[in-house]
């Protein structure tokens, strides 16, 4: 009989150890080592190529030739958008994010609405629990079956019989194969079944779609050779306390990672967002000071977002600075350039910042909606609910272009604002019309601009 081999994990970023140790050198994390057995057993895994593959030869890159992927649409919109058009023919899709948030909502939708023939495989939930969400979702589907399996091998004789066009695995960490003996969602069983399931998509071209969980730092549990292996890592974001919700792409060897996604969860499930600003941008009867509209790019996609600012005399000496959505280091730079180029002695007063819809963005088009709610709220003067902006706030107090400005202004006259606030330096080609275009080239025309 074979002696057992062993050697040890770190179950925090995967890195392989000859001894166990305290902490890990890879990573620098303490405790996270520990002792798995790697001795492989002939086991039954998926159905090897009965024809022989040809032999790869190099080739110039003049000869080769363009073969376009052929893709599934998942009759999502959003979520082919952060696709890129669809599901792509033997591609493995990742789909990550915090307990609760609604992964398995979203390709349970999916696969319940898609016209090919899915299997969804379940590591969590029993069949009959599976019903009663997709009897709350509202749709329901011959096309789509559903199998509760952890082993892998099981779940290979059942796509055999069965031939789907889609498999969905919810989710990775639950899974096993017989090959390693060792607990599932441990470092060597991801990397084991998520090897099976990616030899199974690429022979049979059959899109794969993975549930992932996520670890206390935010990051996908399990090796991050897992987000190496598959072909497409999406993160699903957002707060359980708040109804909507952000997809976005980490990865995607097929199309752009600058795309997202937003969806409404609600008692039928997620709905798709199609005007993210409506739902950004907050509604309110009056006029109130410390607020201003900013125009970021997502993408291909301008979005108007709500800035809000308090500033107040502080309390007990020591000025605090809280950010939500915003970065807290571009804060206190933005602060600085306002005391020091500007003159607003700001340095002895709170300011708090939120970025509304419960939303992060990183935009530097975003500064000068900050600089003008924060001024608003110095000033306690109300800005027009029909003015954005959109610039960006260098050290020296001047007002610095930002890309794509045509687009952003088209989609601000689109929904209905009167004034454009930009960079007297950027290039403009958009005609003046339905919107007034206001340039400027420092912070001290912006204040003079709106609070004259």
């Amino acid at each position: 009989m074979a002696k057992t081999k062993t050697t040890f994990f770190c179950q925090n970023c995967g890195a392989q150890h000859a001894k166990w140790m305290g902490q890990c050198n890879t990573c620098n994390e303490w405790n996270t080592i520990v002792e798995e057995v790697i001795q492989k057993e002939v086991v039954r895994e998926w159905k090897q190529s009965t024809t022989a593959k040809s032999v790869s030869k190099p080739l110039k890159v003049d000869q080769i030739e363009l073969n376009p992927e052929e893709r599934i649409p998942t009759k999502n919109n959003e979520l082919d958008t952060v696709l890129g058009g669809g599901l792509v023919k033997g591609s493995v899709t990742l789909l990550g994010g915090e307990p609760g948030i609604g992964k398995s909502t979203l390709l349970l939708q999916i696969a319940l609405s898609i016209p090919q023939k899915v299997l969804y495989v379940s590591g969590e939930e029993s069949q009959s629990q599976i019903k009663m969400r997709a009897e709350r979702l509202q749709k329901n589907s011959s096309d789509c079956l559903i199998l509760t399996e952890t082993n892998t091998q099981q779940i290979f004789r059942n796509i055999e019989e069965v031939d789907p066009d889609i498999l969905v695995i919810d989710s990775i960490q639950t899974l096993y194969t017989n090959s390693i003996d060792a607990s599932p969602g441990s470092i060597s069983q991801i990397r084991e079944t998520a090897a099976e399931l990616i030899k199974f998509a690429k022979e049979t071209s059959t899109p794969v779609l993975l549930i992932g969980h996520i670890n206390k730092e935010g990051q996908i549990a399990g090796p991050k050779i897992l987000e190496h292996m598959v072909d497409v890592v999406l993160q699903f974001e957002g707060d359980r306390n708040h109804t909507y919700r952000i997809l976005r792409s980490q990865k995607n060897r097929f199309g752009s990672t600058a795309e997202l996604g937003i969806y409404e969860m609600l008692s039928q499930g997620l709905r798709e967002v199609s005007n993210p600003s409506e739902i950004l941008i907050s509604k309110k009867d009056a006029d109130l000071s410390g607020t201003a509209i900013a125009c970021t790019l997502e993408g291909i996609r301008p979005l108007m977002i709500e800035i809000q600012a308090l500033v107040s005399t502080a309390v007990y000496g020591t000025p605090q600075r809280t950010t939500t959505g915003y970065n807290l280091k571009r804060l206190h730079m933005v602060l600085a350039v306002l005391e020091k180029r500007a003159g607003f002695k700001l340095g002895a007063k709170d300011v708090f910042l939120n970025v509304t819809g419960g939303i992060s963005v990183d935009d530097p088009a975003i500064d000068l909606a900050v600089v003008a709610s924060i001024l608003s709220s110095n000033k306690d003067i109300a800005i027009s609910p029909n003015v954005c902006f959109a610039a960006e706030i260098g050290l020296a107090g001047e007002i610095r272009p930002v890309s794509k400005i045509d687009q952003r202004i088209t989609e601000a006259r689109k929904l209905g604002y009167k004034t454009f606030v930009a960079s007297k330096y950027n290039k403009i080609s958009v005609e003046e019309k339905d919107i007034k275009l206001i340039l400027v080239g420092k912070i001290e025309e912006v204040f003079a601009t709106l609070f004259a």
